[in-house]
C-alpha cells in the first residue's frame, strides 16, 4: 500500500463482527471472540489502516463451567463497542444467555466482570445508545433462530443509564418480514445523528449479503430502510456487518467484514458520506465497496498489524493466542528461558483436537504463507504428543509422539469433518532426539503442505490439506500437547520461534 491509499482489507483475517469507536485521536476496535479465552479482542490505531492487538477484554468466559470444553459457535457474539461517561463500554450477545455488558476506564481494563442486562436464548448483537439529546439510553438486539426461533426482527428497548438493566419488556422495532427481499436481519449498531435515530445493519446473510441503513425520529419507530453497500460488480462478497466512525477531522468510514471461507471474516474499511441534503449515507464507491481508496485524512502512521511471532519469553505467550476453552492452571509453564512449555495433558479425547480445550490458537492469516515453529517433546509417558496444528471442522497436525518403546516419532495426522478421530496422512519417522522443526506452507485457497526437519533437512509430508472453518470461525492455527488419559504425570513439550513469513 502506498503512502496516499490504502489497500484492503485493512485486517486480513478473522476479526469477525467489527466494532470501532473513536476516542481523542485514537481508534479501538473489538470483535466476536465466540468461544475461545481469553476473548474479546481489543485492537487500536491512528489512522484505521494499520492495527495493533493491545489486549482483550475478557479474561474468562462465563459461567466457567459451561465452557470448560470447546464452543466454537457459542460464546461472544457481535459486541459493541462504545465510548460513554469517561467509559468503554462492551455489550454483546451470548446466543444461549443473553445479552452482557462489561465496562473499564481505560481500553487496556481494568474491565468489570460480566453483567447480565437481559436473559434470554436467541439474544444476539446488542448495542446500546446513549441519546445526548434526549437523556435516555436505549438498547437494541437482533435474534437467533437457532436458539429461539425468531429471526430477521430487531427488538429495542429503553435502558437504564448505568447499563445494567433494561426499563420495558422490548418492542419489535424493526421486522425484516415486512421489508420486501429481505431476510436474516442482524447486527445492528445504533446511531443518533441531526435528530434521527439510526440503525446500520446487515441483511442477506454473511455470504451474499448487504449493509442496510434504517432510520426513524423516534427510537420505537416506525424506521425508514435503504440498502447502502452491496457486492454489485466487485469481488467483495456479503460486504456487511460492522460500524461507522467520524474521525477528528470530520471524515466518515465504515469497517465492515467479509465472509471468507476458512479465513473467517477479514475487515475492510469503507469510505462513508451523506448524500443529498445528508439524508442517507453512501458507503463504498457509490454503494460498492472499494479495492483501494485514498487513506483517511489523519497523522501518518507507520506499519502495522496485530502481532504474529512469538519467542514465548519467560515461557509467556504474546496476545495474539487464545485457548479454545476456559484455561486451567499448569497448562503453559513459566521459566527463566525463552520457549513455550506445555504440559501434555491428560485426556480421553487425544485423537480428536477438535473437542481439546486446551489447544493454544491464533488466526490463520488471509494471505499465502508459512508457518514454522521448533519443538521438543520432553514427555516420557506412551503416546504423548505434540505439535502444529490447522484446526477447523477438518484439522490436520503434524508433531511429535512417544511410542510405547520409549522412541519419538514424527507423525503427521488428519481428520475430515465427519470423522471423529484422526488418521495418519504420512508414515511415522523415528527421531532419536526427539527435535523437529516443523512447517506448514498455506497457499491460496487455504490449501496447506506440511513439512518436517528432523536433522535431515526440510522434507513435505502427506497429501495436501485444505482448510476448512467451523461455523462462524475461520480456520485456525494451534499449538497443543496432549497424552492418553492415564493415571501419572504425562510431562511436557517445548515450542520455539514461532514464525509466520509470506510465500
Amino acid at each position: 500500500m502506498s503512502g496516499e491509499t490504502y489497500t484492503n482489507p485493512v485486517l486480513n483475517a478473522d476479526w469477525s463482527d467489527p466494532d470501532v469507536v473513536r476516542v481523542g485521536d485514537d481508534y479501538y476496535l473489538t470483535a466476536s471472540s465466540f468461544g475461545r479465552a481469553p476473548g474479546l479482542p481489543l485492537l487500536h490505531s491512528r489512522d484505521l489502516v494499520n492495527w495493533t492487538l493491545v489486549g482483550h477484554a475478557l479474561e474468562r468466559l462465563e459461567p466457567a463451567r459451561e465452557f470448560t470444553s470447546p464452543r466454537h459457535d457459542c460464546g461472544v457474539w457481535a459486541p459493541a463497542l462504545r465510548y460513554h461517561d469517561e467509559r468503554f463500554w462492551i455489550f454483546w450477545g451470548d446466543p444461549d444467555q443473553g445479552v452482557f455488558q462489561i465496562n473499564a476506564p481505560e481500553i487496556r481494563g481494568p474491565w468489570t466482570r460480566p453483567h447480565l442486562v437481559k436473559e434470554g436464548k436467541g439474544l444476539i448483537d446488542p448495542c446500546p445508545l446513549w441519546d445526548e439529546e434526549s437523556g435516555e439510553a436505549y438498547l437494541v438486539h437482533a435474534w437467533a433462530r437457532s436458539r429461539s426461533g425468531v429471526k430477521n426482527r430487531l427488538t429495542g428497548h429503553r435502558m437504564h443509564p448505568d447499563g445494567t438493566s433494561l426499563l420495558d419488556e422490548g418492542k419489535v422495532i424493526v421486522d425484516g418480514d415486512r421489508i420486501p427481499g429481505w431476510f436474516t436481519l442482524e447486527g445492528p449498531k445504533l446511531y443518533r445523528r441531526d435528530g434521527w435515530y439510526w440503525i446500520l445493519a446487515p441483511a442477506g446473510g454473511v455470504e451474499t449479503g448487504w449493509q442496510g441503513a434504517l432510520r426513524s425520529r423516534d427510537f420505537f419507530g416506525p424506521y425508514e430502510h435503504r440498502i447502502v453497500l452491496e457486492q454489485k460488480d466487485t469481488g467483495v462478497n456479503g460486504p456487511h456487518q460492522g460500524g461507522w466512525v467520524r474521525t477528528q477531522t470530520g471524515e466518515d468510514w465504515f469497517l465492515h467484514f467479509q465472509q471468507r471461507g476458512a479465513y473467517g471474516r477479514v475487515v475492510h474499511l469503507q469510505p462513508m458520506r451523506w448524500g443529498p441534503g445528508g439524508d442517507w449515507p453512501v458507503i463504498g464507491d457509490e454503494g460498492a465497496p472499494v479495492a483501494v481508496h485514498r487513506r483517511p485524512d489523519l497523522p501518518p502512521q507507520p506499519p502495522a498489524a496485530p502481532a504474529a511471532d512469538d519467542d514465548f519469553p519467560g515461557g509467556r505467550f504474546g496476545r495474539q493466542w487464545s485457548w479454545t476453552a476456559n484455561p486451567r492452571d499448569g497448562w503453559a509453564t513459566h521459566h527463566s528461558g525463552d520457549g513455550l512449555r506445555l504440559t501434555c495433558v491428560s485426556t480421553p479425547a487425544v485423537h480428536d483436537l477438535r473437542t481439546l480445550p486446551h489447544v493454544l490458537t491464533q488466526r490463520l492469516p488471509g494471505t499465502p504463507c508459512a508457518v514454522e515453529v521448533d519443538l521438543t517433546l520432553h514427555a516420557e509417558e506412551p503416546g504423548a504428543r505434540a505439535g502444529l496444528a490447522v484446526l477447523g471442522d477438518a484439522f490436520a497436525w503434524i508433531g511429535l509422539q512417544r511410542g510405547t518403546d520409549g522412541t519419538v516419532h514424527l507423525v503427521h495426522r488428519f481428520a475430515e469433518a465427519v470423522a471423529d478421530r484422526e488418521r495418519d496422512a504420512d508414515h511415522p519417522r523415528l527421531v532419536p532426539d526427539g527435535q523437529a522443526l516443523l512447517r506448514v506452507e498455506i497457499g491460496e485457497g487455504a490449501r496447506c503442505r506440511f513439512f518436517c526437519d528432523v536433522g535431515d533437512g526440510m522434507r513435505p509430508s502427506g497429501p495436501v490439506f485444505a482448510a476448512t472453518p467451523w461455523r462462524w470461525v475461520g480456520a485456525l492455527l494451534g499449538l497443543f500437547a496432549a497424552a492418553p488419559d492415564r493415571p501419572g504425570h504425562a510431562g511436557a513439550a517445548t515450542f520455539s520461534h514461532f514464525r509466520i513469513s509470506p510465500l
